[in-house]
């Protein structure tokens, strides 16, 4: 092994990760083992990452997970592709990708190709662009050590029965933004544990990554796609606090003689400052088509009131809403608390919550 000229730990989400630094080596192997912590910068393709015991957390072994390959600027990354996730440091693979329209109210636009204006709430117009978000697998070992910061059982579905409201979920199923993926490689023929990555994947070492598509994953992915499918993202920021929504529309159910059209929607808030500061409320403002306006206020959300920091940065979650109509809009503010006790409110960015023109019935399980 090469000496080394410098060493210093990685603290990758919720996982203690650690790297040497050597001179003109391409290949850098990549190690884990448990612990808290934030992802740094990444390293330059000429240093080399491999193991070593250096403020590793007491009483844990680090493991050898694979070998940090170069991050895409350009093109996409194929199904099959092994990542770590960038802020959340979970181990996945990518299972195939969306094209997404993201509206990013950060970044002022003269000549909007589409106008976002929600119930004529605020006047800003945004432009938005193609951005490629992934459909991937989470390592189920990972799962414990992340789900005080993103759910692992947020994407998820209407049953297909008469109870309305009842919801299934697909655990360790997520999506991630083209700029989160940090690729690698490994030798092991079952790198990622999920129960569906060997019906998914198959092990093929002529192919580049060597995991391709079965034809479960092509029936399953074909099948489901009304209710996967991600296509809007909007992003705002406030204060050094981005906030990024994703809805997506899940089905309609039929109750008391009424239709009821379902919405799940996924928000990441982010500091992007060094400050700490702590999530308090949520304000919520939901207009229905029907011409329903509706207010929901809160302590926090999903029940939690996380603290954002430098050390761990975001936080994720999913919720739901129904309407009595087949659109509508909604947005709000989240309340903030600074460590003096001052509070100040971060905007939520409006998004349109829109229904499938071609209504099918939502699926009631995997479907292959």
């Amino acid at each position: 092994m090469a000496s080394c000229v410098a060493r210093r730990a990685l603290a990758v989400g919720s996982r203690w990760w650690s790297r040497s630094l050597t001179a003109a080596r391409g290949s850098r192997p990549l190690c884990a083992a448990g612990g808290p912590g934030a992802f740094p910068p990444v390293a330059t393709t000429t240093t080399r990452r491999h193991l070593s015991s250096r403020n590793r957390p007491e009483g844990k072994v680090l493991e050898t997970v694979g070998v940090f390959e170069v991050p895409k600027q350009n093109g996409k990354y194929e199904t099959g592709q092994l990542f770590l996730h960038s802020v959340f440091g979970y181990r996945g693979v990518v299972l195939f990708p969306w094209q997404a329209r993201l509206y990013d109210r950060d970044v002022a636009s003269a000549a909007p190709e589409k106008a976002e204006n929600p119930a004529g709430h605020g006047s800003k117009e945004v432009k938005g662009k193609t951005h490629t978000y992934y459909q991937v697998l989470i390592d189920a070992r990972d799962c414990p050590h992340i789900s005080q910061r993103s759910q692992t059982e947020a994407v998820t579905f209407l049953a297909n029965h008469d109870d309305s409201r009842a919801l299934y979920a697909i655990p360790g199923l997520d999506y991630v933004s083209h700029e989160d993926i940090l690729p690698y490689t490994s030798t092991d023929q079952v790198p990622i544990q999920h129960e569906l990555f060997e019906r998914f994947l198959l092990y093929d070492q002529t192919k580049a990554p060597p995991f391709v598509a079965r034809e479960t994953l092509r029936a399953w992915q074909e099948k489901n796609h009304p209710w996967l499918e991600l296509s809007d993202v909007h992003r705002e920021t406030t204060e050094n606090i981005r906030v990024t929504v994703i809805p997506f529309y899940m089905g309609m159910r039929e109750a008391q003689n009424s239709h009821v059209y379902w919405w799940r929607y996924c928000i990441r808030l982010e500091n992007l400052d060094s400050d700490v500061v702590q999530l308090r409320e949520r304000h919520w403002r939901i207009f229905s088509l029907s011409g329903t306006l509706e207010t929901v206020r809160g302590r926090g959300v999903v029940g939690r009131e996380p603290v954002l920091s430098k050390e761990q940065p975001a936080f994720q979650y999913s919720s739901h809403v129904s309407l009595q109509a087949s659109s509508g809009h909604m947005w709000g503010t989240f309340r903030f608390e600074r460590p003096d006790g001052s509070h100040f409110d971060v905007r939520i960015p409006p998004f349109s919550l829109e229904s499938n023109k071609d209504e099918k019935t939502p699926p009631s399980g995997l479907h292959w």
